[in-house]
């Protein structure tokens, strides 16, 4: 393939901007309707995933090992869409009657055979992939919900119990999805593993999103909702090493850190752990019982409440990271940040400020997710580097 070519012609494809998307799901739903009932009925944030993915697959074409690893993960994943293999033509089809329509006169024959070729090796890659993820785990777990828990007007705390065991590592994120919506979240359990396999999930009903404000305020305890794989590894314990953790928290980013609190306790505490929760106000902590509990509970852990004004700035809030610097050097400790992504950016932005290395500080990449945290990371490495917490919709 040449991948000159390749991203030269996307690149003329893509500044037509969200022409492109909409082209491609008209032709692909007007050829082939049996297609449109595997996407969600606002197709408003699926048109800017088409274009994230195709872009990244596109800048990537040339480093396949990277490329491979991100489409395997793309087509494990797609299982929970009732992507299957005979869908991939199909696409296909409807990818190169795309370019060939933005790019004109510039669509040749030799152009045409070097997409088909590309996109072949893209369909061979992803239907491996999910063939091979079919011996591992379903497509998703479909899950009852056991208990339902408002805590705020827009926040709700679950527990669920899948019809079978769900493996995960504390700070990764699975898919959660409602049987009557058509669309896919990531929300971070916000517990290590348990003996009866449940899972505690902190959603907050972000605006226009589907799955969350349907978990927070159309569901009960008996229904039953759907959990794919989990994904991320950003957030995993184990990139601390046996380090002492300093741990940054806002909102539901709280629920990740929740979980590495109790996989600390589980170790039999060998580390220090001291947190900051950040909050505009009190009625903000909708946690803070638990939170007291492991505070008086686990005497290797610190707990330091940060809300309110900040007297220095008008109109501000304090900050967790300048609270937490204020009160001592850190720089020896690996540092955990989960919150919204205002909030990440600032604390990552200022510890790097302070002295700490990358390496140090650790924290899913930044932006709206298109399917969940091990992509969203994927696209935002390549060109470089809801204010409820962790991305969660």
């Amino acid at each position: 393939m040449d991948a000159a070519r390749l991203k030269q012609s996307w690149s003329l494809v893509a500044a037509h901007g969200d022409q492109v998307p909409l082209y491609f799901y008209s032709t692909l739903f007007l050829a082939h309707p049996e297609t449109r009932q595997m996407f969600p009925t606002n197709m408003a944030g699926q048109r800017d995933r088409l274009v994230t993915a195709l872009g990244h697959i596109v800048s990537n074409v040339d480093q396949l090992d990277q490329l491979v690893g991100f489409l395997q993960d793309l087509g494990a994943d797609h299982r929970k869409f009732a992507v299957r293999a005979e869908h991939y033509p199909a696409v296909g089809e409807a990818l190169l009657a795309t370019l060939q329509h933005f790019l004109g006169e510039q669509w040749t024959d030799e152009l045409a055979q070097e997409w088909t070729a590309a996109y072949g090796l893209i369909a061979q890659v992803m239907t491996e992939a999910a063939q091979a993820a079919e011996a591992v785990n379903p497509p998703w777990w479909v899950s009852e919900i056991v208990a339902h828990e408002r805590r705020a007007f827009d926040v709700a705390v679950l527990t669920v119990r899948p019809q079978y065991l769900l493996p995960f590592t504390p700070g990764q994120s699975v898919g959660v999805s409602h049987p009557s919506v058509r669309s896919w979240r990531y929300y971070s359990p916000a517990n290590a593993p348990r003996a009866d396999g449940t899972l505690e999930l902190h959603v907050r009903a972000a605006p226009g999103g589907a799955v969350s404000s349907r978990l927070v305020y159309g569901s009960a305890v008996g229904d039953r909702i759907h959990l794919a794989a989990p994904v991320g590894d950003r957030l995993a314990l184990w990139s601390a090493g046996s380090s002492d953790l300093l741990l940054l928290v806002a909102g539901t980013g709280w629920a990740p850190v929740k979980a590495l609190v109790e996989q600390v306790a589980a170790e039999g505490a060998r580390r220090r752990v001291d947190l900051y929760v950040g909050a505009r106000s009190r009625s903000e902590l909708y946690d803070s019982d638990a939170i007291d509990k492991m505070a008086s509970s686990y005497p290797w852990l610190t707990v330091t409440y940060v809300v309110g004004a900040d007297v220095n700035r008008p109109g501000e809030f304090v900050q967790a990271v300048d609270r937490a610097l204020a009160d001592g050097d850190w720089r020896s400790r690996h540092v955990f940040v989960c919150g919204s992504d205002q909030m990440v950016s600032y604390a990552v932005q200022t510890l790097g400020q302070a002295g700490f290395h990358p390496g140090q500080v650790h924290h899913e990449g930044l932006g709206d997710q298109w399917y969940g945290p091990a992509w969203r990371t994927a696209v935002q490495q390549a060109p470089v580097g809801d204010t409820s917490g962790g991305g969660h919709r």
